[in-house]
């Protein structure tokens, strides 16, 4: 029996590391299939489109990659506030590798490539959208989780995830164009101030 292709998953993989170094836009099938090591009939073998291949792209890097971590900084075993502080100081860290790698902070894939495309594709909008709120129900949790213990003051545990959120992906956003991660050293205090933390749960 011979062995299995993995020609679908490395065009996933060029795709998704290609467009989010460069852009949806300037990215072309051709690069694609050149950086997977796959033939051009192989790629309409799998996908229709680009924007087919980029909404397989996301949904796999985020059940592969991003889902894991997510799950595990977010334990509901690490107290609430902890979760949040310890996930900003980890995007923080993460960001000054690529930085160090690429030469410069690459930010959010999923992010990017949703406000870059969203009034072009609607797949691909529906598909990080849907992506992005996955990640700020998990800001959602750990809200309501200091709110239980009283960390944080009384409020729609959504309305601040969002908040929080906004907060992340702009400064993602801004260290992204400027090529500064001091736009995310500070993210972990700046969180707990837009959330209103009481100082003396600042330390779990």
């Amino acid at each position: 029996m011979g062995r299995k292709s993995d020609a679908k998953e490395r065009l996933q993989d060029a795709a998704l590391e290609l467009i989010w170094e460069r852009s949806y836009g300037v990215v072309t099938i051709d690069a694609i299939c050149e950086k997977a090591g796959v033939k051009k009939g192989s790629f309409y073998y799998f996908y229709e489109s680009k924007a087919d291949l980029a909404v397989a792209a996301l949904e796999a890097d985020w059940q592969a990659n991003a889902k894991p971590w997510w799950d595990n900084v977010f334990s509901a075993s690490v107290p609430p506030m902890e979760r949040i502080r310890t996930f900003l100081q980890m995007t923080h860290d993460k960001q000054a590798v690529m930085q160090k790698e690429h030469g410069q902070i690459l930010g959010c894939p999923c992010f990017s490539i949703g406000s870059e495309i969203c009034t072009q594709s609607e797949v691909l909008r529906a598909t990080a959208q849907e992506i992005l709120q996955r990640q700020i129900r998990y800001f959602e949790t750990a809200i309501r989780d200091a709110q239980a213990r009283g960390e944080i003051g009384e409020g729609d545990p959504n309305a601040k995830a969002k908040c929080l959120y906004a907060l992340f992906e702009g400064s993602l956003a801004q260290a992204r164009i400027q090529n500064d991660l001091e736009f995310l050293r500070t993210l972990p205090s700046s969180a707990m101030e837009v959330l209103g933390v009481r100082k003396d749960a600042t330390v779990a």
